[in-house]
This record gives C-alpha cells, sequence and structure tokens, in this order.
C-alpha cells in the first residue's frame, strides 16, 4: 500500500551495521520513509538543512559531534524536525542533557520495530515516549521536592505522573476518568504553575528536580 505522505525518517549512528538494520525496520513499514543516514552529528546537520526530516533517530556516543550537542542544534534550527534519541547508554546526566536539547523521546537499541515504530508516530504528532527504564528515572524521588512544584494538587501530580509516561489527554482522561476537557485543564494548569511551555520542557523539570510523582510511581 503506498502512503500519501509517509513519516521521513533520518538515521544518525556511527555503526554502518545498525544503520543498515535501522534502514531495513524502517523501509517494512509502509507509513515511514528513509530519506537519510549519517555517521555522526556534524552530518546529521548538513542533512537536516538539505532533506529536512520529519523525525531524527539519534545515537548519543559518536565522534566528532555526539548526538547531545545535534539534538541541541537541531532543536534551535529546525524546531519542527523531532529527534527521538536510540542509544545504549541510560546514566541520567545523559538523559536529563539530552531532554534539555530538545529531544522528544529516549529509547534504548533494544526497543521492539513495532514500538519504534509507534514512537516515531508519536513524536511526529508531538507526543513523547520513553523506554521503560527511562520512566523510572524521571519519576524517582531521591530529594526534597522543588519549589516550583509546590502548587500542584493532588489531582495534577497525578496527571504529570501520566504525562512523564508519555500519555496524551485522552489517554490520561481514560486512565483518571475524567472527561477530556477536564484532563486538558490539568495539563493547562501544570503547564501555567511550573511557566513550561510544552510538555518535554515540563518533563526534563521532573528529572532535574527528581520530583516524585506519588500515586502513579512507576513500579
Amino acid at each position: 500500500m503506498v502512503i500519501e505522505n509517509p513519516i521521513r525518517v533520518m538515521i544518525v549512528d556511527d555503526h554502518a551495521m545498525l544503520r543498515k538494520g535501522l534502514a531495513v525496520f524502517i523501509m517494512s513499514y509502509d507509513d515511514l520513509k528513509l530519506v537519510g543516514e549519517a555517521a555522526n552529528g556534524e552530518e546529521a546537520l548538513a542533512l537536516c538543512a538539505e532533506i529536512h526530516p520529519d523525525i531524527v533517530l539519534m545515537d548519543l556516543m559518536m565522534p566528532i559531534m555526539d548526538g547531545i550537542n545535534a539534538t541541541r542544534h537541531i532543536h534551535r534550527e529546525y524546531p519542527d524536525i523531532q529527534v527521538i534519541v536510540l542509544t545504549s547508554f541510560g546514566e541520567e546526566m545523559l538523559i536529563k542533557d539530552v531532554l534539555e536539547a530538545g529531544a522528544i523521546s529516549y529509547l534504548f537499541k533494544k526497543v521492539s520495530a513495532d514500538d519504534l515504530a509507534k514512537a516515531i508516530r508519536a513524536a511526529k504528532d508531538g507526543f513523547s515516549t520513553f523506554a521503560p527504564e527511562v520512566t523510572k528515572i524521571l519519576v524517582q524521588s531521591i530529594n526534597q521536592p522543588h519549589p516550583a512544584f509546590q502548587d500542584l494538587t493532588e489531582r495534577e501530580r497525578d496527571v504529570l505522573a501520566l504525562m512523564v509516561k508519555g500519555m496524551g489527554n485522552n489517554e490520561i482522561a481514560e486512565a483518571l476518568v475524567i472527561s477530556l476537557s477536564t484532563a486538558k485543564s490539568h495539563v493547562g494548569s501544570i503547564l501555567a504553575k511550573l511557566g513550561a511551555t510544552s510538555r518535554i520542557e515540563v518533563i526534563t523539570m521532573v528529572l532535574e528536580h527528581n520530583f516524585h510523582l506519588g500515586a502513579f510511581y512507576v513500579k
């Protein structure tokens, strides 16, 4: 089946065999289209200027320019291009740095093909996807909450926990058995109270301040 407007994907990884494997994966889905490959962040920036993909699958540890710096440049110069981190490394500082740089999702290379395809589709629509291990780090509490979170109500904390899991407003409404309009209201209130402009900014704040999300803590 021919899809009229497939999601245009670029692969950035310094391992040629992994790029080849990802290319085969992308070409197996009718709604995904491989439009470019890069071996490092510098090549990725040049290709973004030339082909302007919808989604970039970004490795972190690469020569010449790493994935964090490449993500920062892409997010600043091409804000409509979404970066999905695809890596073998899960250190908290790496997660924090690349989310602050502008990545929308963080996955590990062991992710299944179907889950990666879902993450690509979600990113195209502006939604985040995180590996379970990353979600645990995002909701882990090791310090006292930052004052920025103290004004959140108990229900807003529940909503925030589901936002961290990558849920959209419809899923949040279903999980909490509330109306869609109420879910949207809670999300808007959370962004306003935290002075954030996007979900990914809120998630980065959770990680940065080690905020405990209570009832929906990921086991």
